[in-house]
């Protein structure tokens, strides 16, 4: 097989070394990726902030294209931007909760 195949599995570990800046917590572990497709080297990703007006959403954007398009395989990466449905902290994943120590 020439090239490697890129997976969802592979993005969404990639996303997990992106982290929101004002939080100590990956934005996977946050809830705040909401789809990852990946389609012949193409990755498309939605996801959303904590906040809409969230003045960090372009860097985190621009943090989880770099870290998507460093795997290898990776032709095209988007990151798009969503607000609905809302985020909210019930989102937060297990791991994410014991990092901030909500039970």
């Amino acid at each position: 097989m020439e090239g490697s195949q890129i997976t969802h599995n592979a993005v969404v570990g990639a996303m997990k070394e992106v982290y929101d800046p004002e939080i100590p917590i990956n934005v996977v572990d946050l809830g705040l990726v909401y789809d990852v497709s990946v389609q012949e080297g193409n990755v498309h990703v939605l996801m959303t902030l904590t906040a809409p007006g969230c003045g960090m959403g372009p860097f985190i954007a621009q943090q989880a294209e770099w870290a998507i398009a460093e795997l290898e395989g990776v032709a095209d990466v988007e990151v798009e931007m969503v607000f609905d449905p809302p985020w909210n902290p019930e989102m937060i994943s297990e791991d994410g909760k014991k990092l901030l120590g909500i039970d």
